[in-house]
């Protein structure tokens, strides 16, 4: 690779390659011209005559008052001739016969017209006309041969790449760009070694993995990280998104894997990168109807590529998905993607450090504290705090503030989190009244669960869907969960549900959220999770469904209807004991409910301090917090850390 050859514009473009291109079509460009000054010219030609156009009638008019001199008749459809005017001068006139006229010869001959007769011949012009769709026909031609031969993404090209080029001029992207993530860097510095110094490796023997698989949820930096390798080592980056593959004509998505690889070839060393992976490397005969499809034969053109693929090319093969459950289990062998790197979401540490990298091109107020954000936004993902900080700045220049406060970054992450705040929705009074009895509910049991999350704010301003919210937020990190604390959170579940019916006497639709949130936990509990004591040490159920078909069709049942029966008794036994010591707390402590709903009503939104103050608490700096111990991390879903009302 001779990047002084190809320095690329400020547009992106080559300038050498638009040169050629020019001079390959410097002929048809000059064809071109010449065909539109010979059709000027002669046009110019034919419509210059000097003769007189006239009418059929004034032609008679004039052949009766003995005008007309000589006439020649020209395909018995033209008259062109001669005749004296007013002056006495003589005129060249012509006029085209617009009907069969049987006397015309006997009225030439009965005033001394001098007769003769001819053909109309084809002018110039009218032949050029005439064959001007030819020319067209055959230019196109001409066209599309040429830009065939020349490739490129034109005409006839579907089977040419899609893939984007990004040199190494190009704005360079390295490790230090990409906060947290150190265990996927540290595997991937081995990439960017082989490719700055790969005799380190050859002359022991070592061979680098061919493909190197970034595994990880949506937003956690998988594309900036293969940027990120690219950049580190400077060479070029070839970025291709796996749905680009695939066309509606056959045969496209195998040939655009060959001219990829082909392209790497050309210019290594160099990264090819192939984001979602899985849109086009999902498992072969999983589809229903046993038709090899379009799909299948990509897959396979990209099995062959990469098996055959040496590494000594120095072209090293990265791809992104978040679905590695559904690939092909080729694509995973040693000698393709030999290495699998988890690309993870960022821990508390990785929060504020990803922030701090947003933060520098904003300007911050001094009351901004990166840590207390970082804290507040546990499960967040890199792109999901990148989109915050945003946010805040936004937030900060539609209130005409030149820095940005921490009260912008509550907003944002109260935005991006719960929803967008309505608070020009318009609630009697007593609809927000009900409402605050129900957040209070769930906010009051946060003070008297062992297990719970500390409590960070509750309030009854709308928030996308739901009518308030009672947020907590973990203390840290965790990655895994206990039996008691899977129960307090059902049971901060059933707090709104069980302050309308003491308050009430009954409940209202808001509490369907509530009731599916807590019936998830407690029936995951019993079928995955073995938390059941009748039915203990067992996994009953399980979630691999067919790759082609959604879990709502596909619902897989490996126990007997006696087992379901069970399972239904032990998930409602968890739900009613749930129930019965929710409803016993909040009857104790029905004052201080009512206290809170009161100004919940009056302030609408409340902090934990605020709370603390109001009903008595101490503050919570003096709180030892509880240390939880934990043994193998659960692989499960995100647990909720809000409760809403939703109507």
């Amino acid at each position: 690779m001779n990047p002084e050859n190809r320095q690329p514009d400020k547009n992106g473009n080559d300038p050498n390659k638009l040169k050629f291109d020019f001079n390959k079509n410097r002929f048809a460009l000059f064809f071109l011209i010449s065909l539109i000054i010979m059709f000027v010219l002669l046009f110019m030609m034919n419509s210059g005559g000097g003769e007189m156009e006239i009418s059929y009638s004034n032609f008679l008019n004039y052949l009766k008052e003995g005008q007309v001199d000589a006439v020649k008749i020209l395909d018995n459809s033209e008259i062109r001739g001669t005749m004296k005017s007013s002056d006495g001068q003589s005129v060249v006139f012509v006029t085209t016969i617009p009907y069969y006229h049987d006397n015309l010869i006997p009225m030439l001959e009965e005033h001394d017209v001098n007769i003769s007769g001819g053909t109309k011949g084809l002018s110039a012009g009218r032949v050029f006309l005439e064959l001007i769709p030819w020319l067209l026909f055959l230019l196109f031609f001409w066209f599309m041969f040429r830009q065939v031969q020349g490739g490129g993404n034109k005409a006839f090209s579907f089977g040419k790449s899609k893939a984007k080029q990004y040199l190494e001029q190009d704005s360079r992207i390295t490790f230090n760009d990409v906060a947290g993530q150190s265990e996927a860097k540290f595997e991937l510095e081995e990439v960017v070694d082989f490719l700055k110094n790969p005799t380190k490796f050859t002359k022991i023997g070592a061979k680098i993995p061919k493909g190197v698989l970034l595994v990880g949820m949506p937003g956690t930096g998988k594309t900036l990280l293969a940027k990120a390798v690219a950049g580190e080592a400077g060479v070029a980056f070839f970025h291709m998104s796996g749905s680009d593959f695939v066309e509606m004509f056959v045969g496209v998505g195998a040939s655009r894997v060959r001219d990829l690889f082909e392209q790497g070839r050309r210019h290594a060393p160099c990264i090819i990168f192939i984001d979602e992976l899985d849109a086009v490397g999902r498992t072969r005969g999983a589809g229903y109807g046993g038709g090899h499809d379009e799909r299948e034969q990509t897959l396979n053109q990209m099995l062959v590529e990469m098996d055959g693929f040496d590494t000594k090319d120095g072209v090293i093969i990265l791809a992104a998905t978040n679905r590695p459950d559904v690939l092909d289990p080729a694509l995973l062998r040693p000698g393709r993607f030999d290495r699998q790197v988890v690309v993870d979401m960022p821990d508390v540490k990785e929060r504020e450090d990803i922030l701090a990298i947003h933060c520098q091109k904003i300007q911050l107020a001094d009351d901004v504290d990166l840590n207390r954000i970082a804290r507040a936004t546990p499960g967040t993902s890199g792109a999901d705090l990148a989109n915050m900080v945003n946010e805040a700045a936004l937030f900060a220049a539609r209130n005409n503030r030149e820095t940005v406060h921490m009260l912008d970054f509550e907003e944002a992450r109260d935005k991006t989190l719960l929803g967008v705040a309505r608070k020009s929705r318009v609630i009697t009074l007593e609809d927000k009244r009900a409402t605050a009895y129900h957040e209070a509910g769930h906010a009051l049991l946060h003070y008297y669960l062992k297990h719970a999350d500390p409590l960070h704010k509750v309030t009854v301003v709308p928030h996308g869907r739901a009518l308030g919210l009672a947020l907590s937020l973990p203390e840290r990190d965790t990655y895994s969960r206990t039996k008691g604390w899977l129960m307090d959170r059902i049971k901060i579940a059933m707090g709104g549900y069980v302050a309308e019916e003491l308050i009430y006497g009954e409940t209202t639709t808001g509490t369907q959220n509530d009731i599916k949130q807590a019936t998830s936990i407690a029936r995951r509990m019993v079928t995955e999770w073995g938390m059941s004591e009748e039915l203990g040490f067992v996994a009953l159920g399980q979630e691999d469904e067919p790759i082609f078909i959604g879990k709502e069709i596909a619902q897989h049942k490996d126990y007997s209807e006696d087992t379901a029966t069970r399972i239904d008794v032990s998930v409602r036994t968890l739900l009613k004991n749930a129930l019965d010591e929710t409803r016993t707390i909040l009857t104790e402590h029905k004052d201080q409910l009512d206290t809170l709903a009161k100004n919940l009503v009056k302030e609408e939104t409340l902090d934990d301090a605020e709370i603390r103050m109001l009903l008595g608490f101490p503050p919570r700096e003096s709180i030892t917090s509880l240390k939880i111990e934990t043994s193998e991390p659960e692989d499960s879903e995100s647990d909720p850390e809000s409760e809403d009302e939703e109507k």
